[in-house]
């Protein structure tokens, strides 16, 4: 049995299906994880959703950033933005079952056994992973409740930036989701940077990855992400950036979690809905 990680696919079923003839993938006896992002942007957002959930046991996901916003839009507290591409998604005869599935994924997964966790953008550098794993079933748990569409209705701001204790149940939720399916850079402090979007290198003097942060309570672990397009591939303090910006027409790419940290990849053509 082999376990790959997978990193941001965004519709782009042909890439996946041709990454994972690569990997010669078996779902009989082989475990793919998929850190967010499985739709959006692409062309084939339907097809890759359904072909994921159809991998039953031998698949598992986290959510990123666009199944947050496609959850947001389909129940209502959004309008869809010009570039998504998830109508095939809400026009599908199944779509209430593809969005339970999806309202029932985690923010964070983990495999003690061998020894990775998996989320979609990136841990605050205060956060223990016992934190994070707290914080993820909090979150998780509105999702999978009534009290989602009160949480969706007010889950886009940047604030707050700071983590507190003490904050009341939307601002700390809302923090959370920020950490889990938006984080890139952050300061010293651990207050998070929502703007910077670019390489590392680009942002402002004062920030930095969040992987970097002096201190970070969770630079002991093995982490694996995506969410990072202009980063890239990037192996480096315990953290893995899987983000090959398959959508933009780099790669999408699978790491062998053996302890190998082997990285597989397969080039990307841009969809045709983004030429």
């Amino acid at each position: 049995m082999t376990t790959y990680a997978i990193g941001d696919i965004q519709g782009c079923y042909d890439s996946l299906r041709r990454l994972l003839d690569k990997l010669k993938f078996d779902p009989s006896r082989d475990q793919v994880w998929f850190a967010g992002d499985l739709i959006n942007r692409g062309d084939k957002s339907l097809e890759t959703l359904r072909f994921i959930i159809s991998l039953n046991d031998s698949a598992r996901s986290v959510l990123g950033n666009h199944e947050c916003h496609f959850l947001a839009v389909a129940r209502g507290h959004k309008k869809a933005h010009q570039m998504d591409t998830f109508s095939d998604i809400l026009d599908a005869e199944d779509s209430a079952q593809l969005v339970n599935w999806l309202c029932h994924q985690p923010f964070f997964y983990e495999d003690s056994s061998l020894g990775y966790s998996m989320l979609h953008a990136g841990v605050p550098p205060q956060w223990s992973l016992s934190d994070t794993r707290q914080y993820a079933r909090e979150l998780e748990a509105v999702f999978q409740s009534d009290k989602i569409d009160n949480f969706l209705a007010t889950m886009y701001s940047d604030q707050p930036d700071q983590w507190d204790d003490s904050l009341g149940t939307n601002d700390r939720l809302r923090f959370i989701i920020n950490a889990f399916t938006r984080l890139r850079f952050c300061d010293a402090d651990g207050r998070l940077n929502l703007i910077e979007k670019g390489n590392v290198g680009s942002q402002a003097n004062h920030l930095m990855p969040w992987f970097d942060v002096p201190n970070r309570k969770t630079s002991h672990n093995n982490i694996v992400f995506g969410h990072w397009s202009s980063l890239g591939i990037h192996q480096a303090n315990n953290v893995s950036c899987l983000d090959g910006g398959c959508l933009w027409g780099g790669s999408l790419a699978a790491m062998k979690l053996d302890g190998s940290s082997a990285i597989i990849s397969v080039d990307c053509e841009r969809p045709a809905n983004l030429i």
